[in-house]
C-alpha cells in the first residue's frame, strides 16, 4: 500500500513537492500545512511519524524531533487529481510553534470535532486525582455508577425535550454526551468506534 501510494502522488506538478495537510483524526482540527516530497512521505509511511520537507531549510524534518510535540499518523489520503495529501494524525502536544494547537484560529475545535476535544480531556483527567477532577472521581466509582449517570442524564434530557424550552435541553443533553463519553472511556470504547457502527448501518 505504501509502495502504491508513493507512486499515485504526482511530484512533478509543483517541482518534486506535494502539500500535506495536516488534521486531528478526532477532533477533525485542521492543525497546519506542511510539504512532502517522495523521500519524506516514505519515511512518513514507514516511520508512522509526520516527516516533511522543509522549503526554507531546504531539507527533511520531522515533527517533534526537537520540541517532542509528534504527530502520529493514523492515515494518509491523497486527493482526486493525485498531487496533495491529507495526514490524519494523532497529536503529541501543540503542532504550531506558537504553542498553539494549530496554525490557524486558535480556538478549540468547532461543532462535532469538540466530542474529540472532550474524549481527550477524559483521557486527560481519568489519571487526575479524585479529589481534584469530577471525571476521574466517577471513573473511580466504576461502569457501572458511570451507567447510572448515563440513565439518569437520559432521563432528564427527555423531560427536557418533552416540556422545557430549547436552553434547557441543550444543558441537558450536553450532560448526556458527557456522561456518555466517560461511560465509553470506562469500558475502553470511544465516540469514534459508535460512529463506525452507525456508518456500517448507514450502508
Amino acid at each position: 500500500m505504501s509502495e502504491e501510494l508513493l507512486n499515485r502522488v504526482d511530484f512533478a506538478k509543483q517541482g518534486g513537492l506535494a502539500p500535506a495537510i495536516v488534521q486531528d483524526a478526532s477532533t477533525l482540527q485542521v492543525l497546519m500545512l506542511a510539504y512532502v516530497n517522495r523521500d519524506t512521505l516514505a519515511e512518513t509511511l514507514e516511520s508512522g511519524e509526520a516527516t516533511f520537507y522543509s522549503r526554507s531549510r531546504g531539507g527533511r524534518w520531522r515533527k517533534g524531533e526537537t520540541s517532542g510535540n509528534r504527530l502520529k499518523i493514523v492515515a494518509v489520503e491523497i486527493d482526486c487529481d493525485n498531487d496533495t495529501l491529507l495526514f490524519r494524525v494523532d497529536a503529541t502536544g501543540p503542532a504550531c510553534h506558537r504553542g498553539t494547537a494549530t496554525c490557524f484560529d486558535e480556538n478549540a475545535s468547532l461543532g462535532l470535532g469538540r466530542l474529540g476535544e472532550l474524549e481527550k480531556t477524559i483521557a486527560a483527567r481519568a489519571a487526575a486525582s479524585p479529589e481534584e477532577s469530577w471525571t476521574a472521581k466517577l471513573l473511580a466509582k466504576g461502569p457501572k455508577r458511570v451507567a447510572q449517570k448515563v440513565g439518569e442524564e437520559g432521563v432528564e434530557t427527555a423531560l427536557a425535550g418533552a416540556a422545557g424550552d430549547v436552553k434547557e435541553l441543550n444543558d441537558e443533553a450536553a450532560d448526556l454526551l458527557y456522561h456518555l463519553s466517560v461511560l465509553l472511556y470506562s469500558r475502553g470504547s470511544s465516540l469514534s468506534q459508535v460512529m463506525d457502527v452507525l456508518a456500517e448501518r448507514a450502508k
